[in-house]
């Protein structure tokens, strides 16, 4: 197989604090740290949320535009998306750092159920981020909690509510909503091939120990691999991941164990239909 992996860090999140793993990193300058690591170990995607300096979610367009100066600066050509999740905010402050024009940004098209709570997108709202993605020239990746948010995805894409071919991301292993099963990833890989063509590409991630496993799976068919420290704090059960760069790593010996190589900036950027990075 000789299609280029891209891989994503997910270098933050929502969730995790130094309390779960010190490494986990919190305040601008360690978030661009953390990611220069990654994308020398292989990450061509960085999937970024921010943080306030107690460590709750925020969705400040401020700290968005730090972080995005400092990425481009220490990391000349990775592709850099921002979160619209609704962990960070709510409404329309969501979707509030789109006027910088990342690259890409995550798109949730559909509500679901998480441990303790409902993850709500309600159509309005994503109907305005979508739009907002258009404006402003950002690639939605579609993130998939439930087989009905790659149809909605379609859908969208069909009513040119998403400009391009969209990237679909398979998030399994969340508690109360889909879990990490291979009978259920195989019918979401063929049901976006059906959908969207053969060539769509389209990405996995999985929570917790499920991680790896996703990594493999997405890797071993011929799809993108997500990582890092916003999903997954441990490198096993016994030893928590010292760094974003370390999960990136542990993805890469998946590529090789499948002879997969991993793509550059320049390959993935070609891959998702982006514009070329300008030195």
């Amino acid at each position: 197989m000789t299609t280029p992996c891209i891989i994503c860090v997910a270098i933050t999140g929502s969730l995790p604090t130094k309390a779960d793993n010190p490494a986990v990193p919190i305040s601008v300058d360690e978030q661009i740290d953390s990611t220069q690591a990654a994308f020398e170990a292989g990450a061509t995607i960085c999937h970024a949320h921010v943080r306030n300096p107690d460590e709750t979610p925020s969705s400040d367009p401020e700290k968005f535009a730090l972080l995005k100066e400092g990425l481009e600066r220490h990391c000349p050509g990775m592709i850099i998306q921002f979160s619209t999740g609704g962990r960070s905010g709510a409404g329309k402050t969501r979707g509030g750092m789109l006027t910088l024009k990342p690259d890409m940004a995550s798109l949730s098209v559909g509500s679901n159920n998480f441990p303790t709570r409902v993850y709500e997108n309600p159509p309005d709202l994503v109907a305005w981020l979508a739009s907002e993605m258009l404006t402003h020239e950002v690639k939605p990746e579609i993130e998939a909690f439930d087989l009905s948010h790659i149809i909605q995805a379609h859908s969208m894409f069909k009513n040119a509510q998403i400009a391009a071919l969209p990237y679909v991301q398979f998030v399994m292993g969340v508690k109360n909503a889909m879990p990490a099963d291979r009978h259920i990833f195989d019918y979401y890989t063929a049901t976006v091939k059906r959908l969207f063509g053969v060539g769509a590409p389209w990405c996995a991630a999985g929570i917790g120990a499920n991680q790896l496993v996703l990594n493999d799976w997405a890797i071993s068919s011929g799809g993108h691999a997500r990582t890092g420290l916003e999903d997954n704090i441990r490198l096993d059960r016994d030893s928590l991941a010292p760094s974003n760069a370390a999960l990136v790593r542990r993805t890469v010996e998946v590529c090789e164990k499948y002879e997969r190589p991993v793509a550059t900036y320049t390959q993935a950027r070609e891959i998702l239909g982006l514009r070329p990075f300008a030195c």
